[in-house]
């Protein structure tokens, strides 16, 4: 049989010499649409950019502070107590969702408040800026005290105290004399409205704090220390020279100082018992360190070892700081104030 052999190109069909042509046609044709689709597309985009004032070429920058924080670690009865304030003299950057709690220490003039807050500002999260109030025009009226508190707990106080923007703690000391009661309605309102805790602090030894304060009162003039007043110290050569003066106490009006003393306390007490607080007595916190850990665990600190470098000016027995200690033990002798002498601590 004889087998039909073809050439290659014979199974080739010859195809119309017109099909080139048109099929360039459809393609320009398709091009040109496509164009003029994504002319047009470009065209209402840019209008878009235009009508709201975007640069679509410039990077857009996002703003952390104004962005709401969300903490779901925070538990519900503690949410008035949690802030996240936006200072107006720097920015929080990265730290501007970390929580923020506000304290004010109240106390009283030779209490140990300058020295606890020494150990406060130890902690690397905390803030305390001081005795805010000292100056009168800061305490003319509750508009002048109230706006105060708002620099202070928005973080824009600024003061050697102040850590950076990553505190977790941020307050001041308040002395019961510096229109704390001459305002404590409007006040303890504002504590309260504001999420402001309070912590309370006094000495259980009165006798003693009257002796710092006349020594104290003395030293502002006589300037033991080389010409210079200080009020706290920090070597014990400081210490010994101002621990010298012993002063002859009133006999005449002590008993009534010493009353007037625990009832201003109980009143202030009493007229912020309202607020968050916790109440803490100078000696406790000299003989028990876990006086420390107990107002870190109140404002809810990470725990830390609080130091601090002051020293304590009169810390031998009363007897060898007061000038005429004989009638001073004579005159307390069977009142309720007694307890002064017979029960002081020892350091």
């Amino acid at each position: 049989m004889e087998v039909l052999r073809l050439k290659p190109q014979e199974l080739v069909t010859k195809s119309s010499r017109r099909s080139p042509l048109i099929l360039r046609m459809v393609i320009l044709l398709f091009s040109m649409i496509c164009g003029l689709y994504i002319f047009s597309f470009c065209i209402d985009q840019t209008n878009l950019f235009t009508q709201i004032n975007i640069n679509p070429l410039r990077i857009q920058t996002i703003d952390r502070r104004n962005r709401p924080c969300r903490n779901t670690s925070i538990q519900e009865h503690d949410i008035p107590f949690v802030h996240f304030p936006n200072p107006h003299t720097f920015s929080r950057q990265e730290c501007a969702c970390n929580p923020v709690r506000y304290f004010a220490i109240i106390s009283m003039q030779r209490s140990g408040s300058g020295w606890f807050e020494t150990l406060l500002n130890s902690h690397m999260n905390l803030s305390s800026n001081g005795e805010i109030f000292g100056p009168r025009n800061r305490r003319n009226n509750v508009s002048v005290i109230f706006d105060t508190l708002d620099r202070v707990y928005n973080l824009d106080w600024l003061s050697s105290s102040a850590k950076n923007e990553c505190s977790a703690a941020v307050g001041f000391k308040w002395m019961l004399n510096q229109g704390l009661m001459e305002f404590h309605e409007d006040i303890a309102d504002y504590f309260n409205r504001r999420g402001v805790n309070v912590i309370f602090l006094f000495r259980r030894n009165i006798l003693r704090r009257m002796v710092s304060l006349i020594a104290n009162a003395y030293d502002k003039d006589a300037k033991l220390l080389n010409g210079t007043h200080k009020s706290h110290v920090h070597s014990p050569h400081e210490a010994q020279v101002l621990a010298k003066y012993k002063p002859a106490l009133n006999i005449t009006v002590l008993v009534s100082h010493l009353r007037g003393t625990e009832q201003m306390v109980a009143r202030a007490l009493e007229r912020f018992k309202s607020t968050r607080h916790i109440v803490l007595y100078y000696e406790d916190i000299v003989t028990n360190q876990t006086k420390l850990v107990d107002v870190q665990e109140f404002l809810k600190l990470p725990r830390r070892n609080l130091t601090s470098l002051q020293v304590k000016i009169h810390s031998g027995p009363l007897q060898t700081q007061i000038d005429n200690f004989e009638d001073v033990r004579k005159l307390l002798k069977g009142t309720s104030y007694e307890k002064y002498i017979s029960t002081d601590y020892r350091l």
